[in-house]
């Protein structure tokens, strides 16, 4: 005879990690959800209170970030970054985060992997309002090298119809205000990856990471702008975010710039975080590569006006996000 369990599936470490995972899904529930986890299907109430209201929802995954995990044995942060990364693609649009899915799929189910990763997802769940209400778990043996998974996920906010945030609103003579990242977020993995541990291992402690090892640096989790972002919107002097993802500046800011518009970046005007200068460093990288690749310690671009400027800066000193002045919108 040859059971499931043979052929690479066990169905019990399927229902170990469901008990696992169950009261940790729980505690992201807001008044929205409309059904306990394990249906068919997730319910979610939008509720009254919206005259216009529109869905916003995103879909992504972590990349080659996950190989960092595999390598440190450590699962919660990208579970973490998940989140972090969908809410940022959203919030950007001027949407609240309502709910969150996600898909986890491996060749070998291990529960506590599951748990950690789970853990992570609610932890950003909970910090940022959002609700984790459903997803996938699926063992596929042979698909999968020995001890590695796939993980991603889908988002959906909210926002008035009246209260998108697109950039069509962005002019001439804006400012650009640039909010930093934690490090490498989730994107340029596998440039790091071949640089950094083609001369070190992910215990490994360079003087340039001021104690920090190469495997905490790499796994610094992506951070979440939503409360900045909602507190430029509540301010009225948003007119467009990007998201600093893969591609850089150079990739992400034409996609908030209206026609007839271009922008200019002052790399100066921040100083690159040392884990960027590193990689360029160890790896011969060309500064154009390294712009185009990484978000080079800034995560997020805001437009203002250049009258509110000082005004969104002083908003954003308050909520200790560490603002700086990086560009500006010009004519083409």
């Amino acid at each position: 005879m040859t059971t499931y369990r043979d052929a690479g599936v066990d169905i019990d470490a399927g229902e170990e990690t469901l008990r696992r995972i169950k009261p940790l899904v729980r505690e992201t529930f807001t008044p929205g959800v409309a059904a306990d986890i394990g249906a068919f299907g997730a319910f979610f109430e939008l509720g009254a209170g919206y005259e216009r209201p529109l869905l916003v929802s995103s879909v992504d995954g972590v990349g080659t970030k996950l190989k960092v995990a595999f390598r440190t044995g450590r699962h919660d942060t990208v579970g973490q970054d998940l989140v972090n990364h969908c809410v940022n693609d959203i919030a950007a649009c001027g949407a609240r985060p309502l709910f969150f899915l996600d898909y986890f799929s491996t060749g070998a189910l291990d529960p506590q992997v599951a748990e950690d990763m789970v853990r992570g997802m609610a932890t950003a769940c909970k910090e940022n309002g959002c609700a984790l209400i459903g997803g996938e778990t699926a063992e596929m043996p042979g698909l999968y090298a020995e001890g590695e998974y796939d993980l991603a996920g889908a988002i959906v906010g909210v926002v008035e119809k009246a209260e998108i945030v697109d950039g069509s609103a962005i002019e001439a003579g804006d400012v650009l205000l640039g909010l930093p990242s934690t490090g490498l977020h989730t994107n340029g993995y596998s440039l790091a990856r071949a640089v950094l541990f083609a001369h070190f291992d992910v215990e490994d402690r360079p003087d340039e990471l001021g104690g920090a090892s190469v495997g905490e640096a790499l796994l610094a989790v992506h951070r979440s702008y939503l409360r900045p972002i909602r507190a430029l919107v509540e301010q009225g002097t948003a007119r467009g975010f990007a998201h600093v993802t893969g591609g850089g500046i150079p990739g992400n800011a034409p996609r908030i710039v209206p026609e007839g518009l271009t922008f200019d970046i002052d790399y100066d005007a921040w100083e690159r975080p040392p884990l960027f200068q590193l990689i360029q460093r160890l790896g011969k990288v060309p500064e154009d590569d390294m712009r185009r690749t990484f978000n080079l310690g800034m995560g997020l671009l805001a437009a203002v006006p250049a009258s509110e400027a000082d005004r969104a800066l002083r908003m954003l000193e308050n909520l200790r996000a560490s603002p700086k002045r990086v560009g500006e919108i010009r004519a083409a």
